[in-house]
């Protein structure tokens, strides 16, 4: 009886050591959300043509909300402004940015001439995150160099900053839309981030 109890328990000791180790090689690490979501962009420039902007815009949806925070991103956009929001202008402003980053996408990486992603580095940030470096070949022209900044979102990773050639695009994003908040007020806000997703599908 308590040999077979013994036995019960390193089966159990077992089940438990291998389901950890599953979990733990299920759970991609910050290189891995950056490199898949630059395949799936570099996929999408290969068809970008084809595709058109509302064929991109589609395909770029799940790339990009898997790999960014998009509600973090939000947040930290309008920084304090945040918590002066209703939880419904909260959850509006969540969306329609979620929207303009898809939309950034879709015209931003539009057609395809070569390019490739290439893995510098990466490194830990004093707070917990991940940067990870690397850059885009673009033949006949200058590299673009590329920091992605990773933080942990449950199990995985997700991007809440890229640095294109030392340029953040969260700092850009911030001066913009928090003194419009502050300026206007949120509808205007919101009309201003509609009318740039409008113009991406245009150009």
């Amino acid at each position: 009886m308590v040999l077979r109890s013994i036995k019960f328990a390193l089966v159990l000791a077992w089940y438990f050591l291998a389901t950890a180790a599953y979990a733990q090689e299920e759970a991609a690490t910050a290189r891995q959300v950056v490199e898949k979501f630059q395949a799936e962009l570099i996929d999408v420039m290969k068809n970008g043509k084809q595709l058109g902007y509302a064929g991109r815009y589609e395909k770029l949806k799940d790339p990009v909300s898997n790999s960014h925070d998009l509600t973090k991103i939000a947040r930290i956009v309008v920084g304090k402004e945040w918590e002066k929001l209703t939880e419904d202008q909260q959850q509006k402003l969540v969306e329609v940015f979620s929207r303009l980053s898809i939309a950034s996408y879709a015209h931003n990486f539009k057609d395809y001439s070569g390019e490739s992603f290439v893995f510098d580095s990466e490194e830990e940030t004093a707070r917990g995150g991940v940067v990870v470096h690397s850059h885009l070949v673009v033949p006949g022209e200058k590299d673009v160099k590329f920091d992605y900044m990773l933080k942990e979102k449950g199990p995985s990773w997700r991007i809440i900053n890229i640095i294109a050639n030392g340029v953040s695009d969260l700092a850009l994003k911030r001066s913009e839309y928090t003194a419009i908040l502050q300026r206007e007020g949120f509808d205007a806000l919101i009309a201003k981030i509609n009318e740039k997703i409008d113009n991406y599908s245009k150009q």
